[in-house]
C-alpha cells in the first residue's frame, strides 16, 4: 500500500515508517522537522517537509494517491499542554483537522491516529481498557478525545476509516539502530534516565515518593516503540480487512515504578544516575497500566520487546554513542 505518514521523522514516526517500509509498502514522509531529524528519513522512502497548519500543501500532496494517513504530528507533552492550551489546540485539533479534511477531500480511505491512554484521565480501575470512562485529566488528553470524537463523526458522514490507537508509554530504540534522532527536550522517564545516565544531565527529577505504590513512586505501562510500530501495521491491515473504525490501547501490558526503572537502568548502563525527589505533578494517578486484550483479539497484536531489560538496553546502546 502506499501509505503517508504525517510526522515521521520523529521518535515514534521513524520507528513506523520503518516498520511499514520492512513490512512491503511504500512510505512518504510529511515533517516540519520541528521536533523530527533529518537522520531519521530513510533512503528507501520519500520526504516531503512541511507543516499541518498548510492545507494547500496537504491537498497537493494527498493527491498523488495514498491509500492510507498515520497521523502523528501532536504536540505531547501535557504538562505544557496546562500551561499554553493555545498551543495544543492550535496544533493538535487545528493541524489534525486540516490533515483530516484533505484526506476526506483526496479520497483516501484509511486514518491511522496517534491518540493517548491520557484520554482516559484518572483511572477508576485497573488495567485500564477501552471501556474505561474518558475523562482526560489535562488539556493534551482533551485534544486526543476530542479528535477521536471528530474522526467518528468523519466515519459515518465521510467514509473515512480510522484507528485510534491509544498509546501508553513508548519508549526503546530499534533494536538495529536504524532510528538515529535522540527526542528533544523529552518529558517521558526513560530518555531522562538515559540523558542523565550518559552524562547529557547532572541530575533528573523524581516526582513524588509518597505515592500508594510499593516504594512510593509512580508506576506506569511502558511499550517497546517497535512493538508500538508493528501495532500500527497491524491496525492497517485489520481497518483493510473489516471496513469498520475502532480505538485499541498499545501498551507493555505490565507496570514498573519510577525508581524500579533507575535501578534497573543503572544495572544495565553501569552508570550512576543521581536523582533528587521533588513535589508531584498535578494529575498524576499513582499507577496506569493497560489492558490489551482488545488489540490481541482485534488485531492479533502482542508485545515482543517490551520487557524491561529489552526497553532500557536498546535505548542504551544510542544514549551511550552520547556520553560525556
Amino acid at each position: 500500500m502506499n501509505i503517508l505518514i504525517i510526522g515521521g521523522a520523529g521518535y515514534i514516526g521513524a520507528h513506523t515508517a520503518r516498520e511499514f517500509l520492512d513490512a512491503g509498502h511504500k512510505v512518504t514522509v510529511y515533517d516540519n522537522l520541528s521536533s523530527g531529524f533529518e537522520q531519521n528519513i530513510f533512503d528507501d522512502e520519500d520526504f516531503v517537509e512541511g507543516d499541518v497548519m498548510d492545507f494547500i500543501g496537504l491537498i497537493d500532496l494527498m493527491r498523488r494517491g495514498f491509500d492510507a494517513v498515520v497521523y502523528m504530528a501532536a504536540f505531547k507533552s501535557a504538562g505544557e499542554s496546562m500551561l499554553r492550551p493555545e498551543k495544543y489546540a492550535v496544533n493538535n485539533i487545528g493541524g489534525a483537522i486540516h490533515v483530516l479534511n484533505a484526506a476526506a477531500e483526496s479520497g483516501i480511505k484509511y486514518f491511522i491516529f496517534s491518540s493517548s491512554a491520557a484520554v482516559y484521565g484518572d483511572p477508576q480501575y485497573l488495567p485500564v481498557d477501552e471501556a474505561h470512562p474518558l475523562n482526560p485529566a489535562n488539556f493534551y488528553g482533551f485534544t486526543k478525545l476530542e479528535m477521536e470524537r471528530i474522526m467518528g463523526w468523519y466515519d459515518k458522514l465521510k467514509g473515512l476509516r480510522y484507528a485510534a490507537l491509544r498509546y501508553f508509554n513508548a519508549a526503546g530504540y530499534d533494536l538495529n539502530l536504524r532510528v538515529t534522532g535522540l527526542e528533544r527536550n523529552p518529558a517521558n522517564l526513560l530518555p531522562i534516565i538515559m540523558e542523565t545516565a550518559c552524562g547529557m544531565r547532572k541530575e533528573m527529577e523524581v516526582f513524588g515518593e509518597d505515592y500508594d505504590t510499593k516504594d512510593g513512586t509512580c508506576i506506569r505501562d511502558y511499550v517497546h516503540v517497535t512493538d508500538l510500530a508493528r501495532g500500527h501495521c497491524a491496525a492497517l491491515e485489520t481497518l483493510v480487512k473489516t471496513g469498520t473504525s475502532f480505538a485499541v490501547n498499545l501498551g507493555g501490558g505490565s507496570g514498573i515504578s519510577v525508581l524500579e526503572m533507575i535501578n534497573a537502568a543503572k544495572r544495565i548502563t553501569g552508570k550512576d544516575i543521581p536523582y533528587r525527589v521533588v513535589e508531584r505533578r498535578p494529575g498524576d494517578p499513582a499507577v496506569l497500566t493497560a489492558s490489551c486484550e482488545k488489540a490481541s483479539a482485534l488485531l492479533g497484536w502482542s508485545t515482543l520487546y517490551s520487557d524491561v531489560e529489552t526497553l532500557i538496553s536498546s535505548s542504551w546502546k544510542m544514549y551511550s554513542k552520547f556520553q560525556k
